[in-house]
């Protein structure tokens, strides 16, 4: 058994390596100030000038194999045990995915997989911060199926106060070097009306750094995937939504995944809030799919520097010519980045999109369509 002082040393160490964070609502309602302070042009320059400029400043940075915002990454690949959930509990050790969670360590520094066996389970599942390097391995992702049904308003608390959208999550991953396999994360709320208010309802949200979902289902309406703080990957999963169905401001690659829309009438893609120049966010589809129902923007401007790059990506014919919309804000179409890159299907057309996105060259696109972008190489090894 670890002596006291060994549990406070790890408890301090982790604490050190984990990104303090700063715990957003992502609501239709929200409409960031102007504290980003105005821009200040060179003398001579064009404010369009003056944006390019700083957009290839940006390009170069990025492009590099580490980003300073966040510390080397070293994973835990070979799990030390294996625990089994499951619907029958002669067939596992546990029949909850929360009571599994529980029994790890308050300080977990190995990596542990946890085989969920088929069926649905209605649970809401939270991971706390020290408990890193778990795998969460489904036995499919249409035969192992997590769902809960909480909204921004659900009632929550001794005093009944509406919970927010980040609080509604089904499974939320508050840990580095999360990993999880072949497994569909759900929120059983119904596709909103047009301007109803407290209807998100996230299905899953990461607020840890570097973690990866391979063959995965995200399902829900508003707000489907909170992609909230740190790198991840995304790869051959299955994300269906209706309005800002992915949205965070994580530093972000999808590989290789099918986004479905299920709006009925207008709808947005992604809402990224990257909120500053400083911030070395953004999201990156590769090699994806779009398609659906309703009128689909690509995305929503959520932060005034929010970025977001489609490359090699098949878009079905739901996507509005115009492609992106600056929240209400004509100040954002300065400072946001939206672009596309050899994307493919009637959607793709680029003639009708907006002024302020762009149609990516080769240079342009190259930091976003590899691991490099989420600093890959260092904690990606399957």
């Amino acid at each position: 058994m670890p002596t006291l002082f060994q549990s406070i040393f790890y408890a301090t160490l982790l604490l050190l390596v984990l990104n303090s964070t700063q715990t957003l609502c992502h609501t239709r309602g929200i409409r960031p100030g102007n504290s980003a302070g105005k821009v200040h042009l060179a003398k001579n320059m064009t404010r369009a000038q003056f944006s390019e400029q700083q957009f290839m400043k940006w390009v170069k940075f990025v492009g590099r194999l580490k980003h300073s915002v966040y510390k080397n990454a070293k994973n835990k690949l070979f799990p030390s045990y294996t625990l089994n959930v499951a619907k029958n509990p002669s067939r596992g050790d546990f029949t909850k995915i929360q009571d599994a969670i529980d029994s790890l360590p308050f300080i977990n520094l190995v990596r542990v997989v946890i085989k969920v066996h088929a069926g649905v389970y209605k649970e809401k599942v939270n991971i706390p911060p020290l408990k890193s390097f778990i795998t969460m391995e489904g036995a499919g992702a249409d035969k192992t199926i997590v769902q809960w049904g909480d909204t921004a308003q659900t009632p929550s608390g001794p005093k009944k106060q509406p919970m927010g959208t980040y609080n509604s999550a089904t499974f939320a991953v508050n840990s580095p070097y999360f990993i999880a396999r072949n497994i569909t994360f759900k929120n059983t709320t119904p596709v909103p009306a047009p301007g109803a208010i407290g209807k998100q309802a996230v299905a899953f949200r990461i607020s840890g750094d570097t973690a990866a979902f391979l063959g995965c289902r995200f399902l829900g309406a508003q707000d489907t995937l909170y992609d909230h703080l740190g790198r991840h990957y995304y790869k051959d999963c299955y994300i269906e939504g209706s309005v800002d169905f992915i949205f965070g401001n994580g530093l972000s690659l999808f590989e290789g995944c099918h986004v479905h829309a299920i709006a009925t009438s207008t709808g947005a893609l992604t809402a990224q809030g990257r909120s500053s120049l400083l911030e070395e966010t953004g999201f990156s589809f590769v090699n994806c799919k779009v398609t659906g129902s309703g009128a689909l923007y690509l995305g929503r401007a959520w932060g005034p520097f929010s970025r977001v790059v489609f490359a090699y990506t098949y878009m079905d014919n739901i996507i509005t010519p115009k492609g992106w919309y600056n929240w209400g804000d004509p100040n954002r179409e300065m400072t946001v980045f939206y672009g596309q890159y050899k994307c493919t299907g009637p959607g793709a057309q680029y003639a009708g999109r907006v002024s302020w996105s762009r149609e990516l060259t080769d240079e342009e696109a190259k930091p976003f369509i590899s691991l490099t972008f989420i600093d890959g190489s260092e904690w990606l090894k399957f």
